[in-house]
């Protein structure tokens, strides 16, 4: 799968925290704080392991990589990379027709 064309910068944070206090006549502080307050929502539930659905956007999940084996760039060596956790976002099918529109 080939990721689109970049159309200028990603949105970071601060971006993102002004559009919400646009939207919505909020001070910056309290449009942070609403999305701090989120991000944590969402971190802590996938750290113990559960999944997050939000309605018209998608489900965020945990999926756990298995252990594997790898090589040192440098040497060349083989290496065992440790299993791992990661959050995977799957998106609602609102979310995919935007993006296919």
């Amino acid at each position: 799968m080939h990721p689109l064309p970049s159309r200028g910068p990603p949105m970071n944070t601060s971006e993102l925290i002004e559009q919400l206090a646009q939207d919505h006549k909020l001070s910056r502080v309290k449009a942070k704080r609403i999305l701090t307050s989120i991000f944590q929502a969402i971190t802590e539930s996938a750290a113990r392991g559960d999944q997050v659905s939000i309605s018209g956007f998608g489900r965020f999940k945990v999926a756990i990589r298995p252990e594997r084996e790898g090589r040192n760039p440098t040497t060349g060596a083989p290496i065992t990379i440790a299993a791992s956790k990661k959050v995977v976002f799957s998106p609602s099918k609102p979310v995919r027709e935007a993006l296919n529109a």
